[in-house]
């Protein structure tokens, strides 16, 4: 007996190793991938692939921003949904092009969640939290404008 409660700790430890080393965690796999490049780059992606973008402006201390990315970005259907539908980016609005990002849209808080057509034109803001399924019922309505 405890042969087999031995032999079964050690498959499950393999496993989870094996998952952590594949990079198979739920979260980062199943939701919205983010694109890691320039805005001007962003902007050209989306017109290439004829997609709105959808922009998230986060600052590195903020809590929401963190809960935003942990229970909301990482959700299965959001992640479906949004990379399918949208040029996803993130920027910190204190550095870089995010700080550029947060003056152009006049950014009052954290986090702002900006939709943009193709262009580059603004379609909908949001500041603060949204859970997924509020995260989902925005993408829908900023996809049909």
């Amino acid at each position: 007996m405890k042969r087999i409660a031995m032999l079964a700790a050690l498959v499950a430890v393999v496993l989870i190793a094996y998952r952590m080393m594949s990079g198979e965690s739920g979260d980062s796999k199943d939701g919205i991938k983010f694109y890691e490049g320039s805005w001007e780059s962003v902007l050209a992606k989306a017109k290439a692939e004829q997609k709105p973008i959808f922009l998230d402006i986060y600052a590195s201390w903020c809590g929401p921003c963190k809960m935003l990315k942990k229970k909301s970005f990482s959700d299965k259907e959001v992640g479906t949904f949004f990379n399918t539908n949208f040029v996803n980016v993130s920027f910190d609005g204190e550095n870089g092009d995010g700080g550029m990002l947060a003056a152009k849209y006049h950014i009052s808080g954290y986090p702002t969640l900006i939709v943009l057509d193709k262009n580059g034109n603004l379609v909908s803001t949001h500041v603060g939290f949204l859970p997924p399924d509020e995260l989902l019922i925005l993408g829908k309505q900023s996809v049909r404008n």
